[in-house]
């Protein structure tokens, strides 16, 4: 029973943002174990220290964290339910302007304006849809068309729903629970960048992990 007590369980997640430059496994982990006393000892070890001042970035080896809690608690018995590897990324807390935030809502919110407003109406030219506006048009009612119809309309209605359905919100307001498109292409985008990150820092030898000496991360970038 007593070996029981010592099970401790870890669960991190694949990418951590820490504003201080002592990292310890408190601000990596989320831990649970039920000796509470050893569980809040455990969250205090530190295990990396950044010595740069700016956005630095490295990656840790759970194998390395397992290691930093045997090293002072050898009768700990960890189990580990998250990620293998922890992307820590350490970046001065600093709160921008309000000034520069409404600037770069308004300038991506232009982009996004006009970049969609241009497809639309670079798609609608090339298909030549005024066209065959008129042909339907004259088709149905019989009289060539004389300038806007419903027909222009009710597509221009058309492909704001359609946007609106395919986008799943307005504003804050979101019609399913399920996440957008833009949110799942975010997060495999976020996925790719992660999985990158964490080979190319083994292939280069910089991942911090067991037998390695240098906990600084003043090296990585």
């Amino acid at each position: 029973m007593a070996s029981e007590n010592k099970i401790l369980y870890i669960k991190g997640d694949r990418d951590v943002e820490v504003t201080k430059p002592d990292v310890t496994l408190g601000d990596l982990l989320s831990m649970e174990c039920t000796d509470k006393l050893m569980l809040a000892k455990i969250k205090t070890l530190k295990i990396i220290r950044f010595k740069k001042s700016g956005r630095q970035r490295c990656v840790v080896s759970v194998l390395k964290i397992i290691a930093c809690i045997h090293e002072k608690f050898p009768e700990a018995d960890v189990q580990n339910l998250g990620e293998s590897d922890i992307i820590v990324t350490y970046e001065d807390q600093k709160t921008p302007a309000l000034a520069w935030h409404i600037i770069k809502t308004v300038f991506v919110a232009a982009v996004t304006f006009f970049g969609a407003a241009f497809s639309i109406m670079a798609f609608n030219n090339d298909v030549d849809v005024t066209k065959l506006f008129g042909q339907i048009y004259e088709f149905v009612t019989g009289q060539e068309a004389g300038g806007f119809t419903v027909l222009e309309i009710a597509y221009s209605m058309g492909v704001t729903a359609g946007i609106l359905i395919f986008f799943n919100h307005f504003g804050k307001k979101r019609f399913t629970v399920d996440p957008t498109p833009m949110e799942i292409q975010m997060r495999l985008y976020e996925n790719d960048i992660q999985t990158t990150l964490i080979e190319n820092s083994e292939r280069r030898g910089e991942e911090i992990d067991v037998g390695t000496t240098d906990t600084s991360g003043s090296n990585r970038n």
